[in-house]
């Protein structure tokens, strides 16, 4: 399939640009149609279509995307109307290029869930799924106002992140420098010199001088490892579950971060099961539709166990609990739910918790981020000072003592 770069009109008489995918010029006209637009004129552009592949949205305009997506469904605009005053409102071309396929899609028969799952690279699944979600409840509006400040969240939080991590990257590069300046030319030189005395240094000044002599054989080994380390990461993943499954339980124990990211899928869970469970979804429907939602191989699995006990006959509670990845919170709201009859509030309840628990986590990380580097740092630097002046310190008293 051709790339055709187009300039039609469309129903408000406005004249557009921009660019579609075509099998050739009579698809791109039925296309076009189906946009709602007229044609004026096209060229092909493959290139073009190679270069478009490659370039992404960033956050700052899928956040303006989805919220005045929100605002203009929750006025009771039809979806596929609103995505088309978007799309010939847009003045970024890969955003309005987007736009047109979710219009495409959407008007060929698909859902607004699956058209947005024909772009991986700016819709998550995330943000697939709780669209879908929106869709079987009839909220998307709600759900798009939540994917927005999601996602501006997320976009403060990196913005924080980076913010953060200027000292503390520039602290670790100046240390290593000097650390690879001691270990490559300082404590060679000082070798003979403590050859000069018949004392057997300490443990750590061994430890020391081995890793100088491993780092001047091997040190291409040293710039390699990290390199081979993420590439073998990056496909046992792709190609291994259990790598996968592994990696997922890794990233919700890590710590500082892993009960972070715990509490943030706790808290999305809970919203959105509250609100199928309150649309009338039933509960092993809406465990079925959390599980994409969850975007984590473990807890995805946890909550197969518990669609699986449900189905066998066990309350809904017992079977959380029995899948012993859910905290206490959350059975504890689950059991009251199912006793009460209002599960959609109970599990409100635990996403408002995990919501304000998880803002008042990420004000603490900063604190505590630099004293550990500091340590850490002080550590090595101060193995290095003591590995070498005791023994140099050493060497001295005893050529002075001739």
């Amino acid at each position: 399939m051709a790339k055709y770069h187009y300039k039609a009109i469309n129903a408000q008489g406005k004249t557009i640009a921009g660019s579609v995918e075509a099998a050739n010029e009579s698809d791109l006209e039925y296309r076009m149609a189906n946009m709602d637009l007229d044609l004026i004129r096209f060229k092909t552009d493959q290139t073009s279509f190679l270069n478009y592949r490659g370039r992404n949205v960033d956050r700052k305009e899928l956040i303006t995307f989805t919220f005045h997506l929100e605002q203009l469904v929750k006025a009771g605009v039809p979806i596929i109307e609103a995505l088309i005053d978007l799309r010939d409102s847009s003045d970024n071309p890969a955003l309005r290029d987007v736009i047109g396929s979710l219009v495409e899609n959407i008007g060929s028969g698909k859902t607004f869930s699956q058209a947005l799952a024909m772009h991986p690279k700016i819709f998550s699944n995330t943000f697939v799924s709780m669209s879908e979600v929106g869709e079987k409840t009839g909220r998307l509006s709600e759900v798009l106002g939540d994917l927005a400040e999601m996602i501006r969240w997320q976009d403060e939080l990196s913005a924080k992140a980076k913010k953060m991590s200027i000292y503390p990257s520039f602290v670790i590069v100046v240390v290593l420098l000097v650390m690879a300046f001691l270990m490559l030319y300082l404590v060679p030189q000082l070798e003979p010199l403590m050859s000069l005395t018949d004392k057997e240094p300490p443990i750590y000044t061994k430890a020391l001088m081995a890793t100088s002599d491993f780092l001047q054989e091997y040190w291409y080994l040293a710039l390699l490892f990290p390199i081979v380390v993420f590439v073998g990461l990056q496909v046992a993943l792709k190609v291994s579950y259990k790598a996968r499954v592994m990696f997922d339980n890794f990233k919700l124990r890590v710590w500082l971060f892993g009960p972070i990211s715990y509490k943030i899928k706790m808290a999305r869970f809970s919203n959105y099961f509250a609100m199928m469970y309150a649309s009338g979804i039933s509960v092993l429907d809406a465990i079925s539709m959390s599980k994409r939602v969850m975007d984590n191989l473990v807890l995805e699995e946890a909550l197969e166990r518990v669609h699986g006990q449900i189905t066998e006959g066990e309350t809904i509670s017992d079977a959380f609990a029995n899948a012993g990845l859910f905290s206490a919170l959350v059975v504890r709201m689950v059991r009251v739910g199912e006793s009460t009859g209002a599960m959609s509030e109970s599990l409100k309840n635990v996403s408002y918790f995990y919501d304000r628990e998880v803002k008042e986590t990420i004000e603490t990380i900063e604190p505590a981020i630099m004293p550990v580097i500091t340590v850490v740092m002080g550590m090595l630097i101060g193995w290095v000072g003591i590995s070498v002046l005791g023994p140099i310190y050493d060497t001295v008293v005893a050529v002075s003592a001739f």
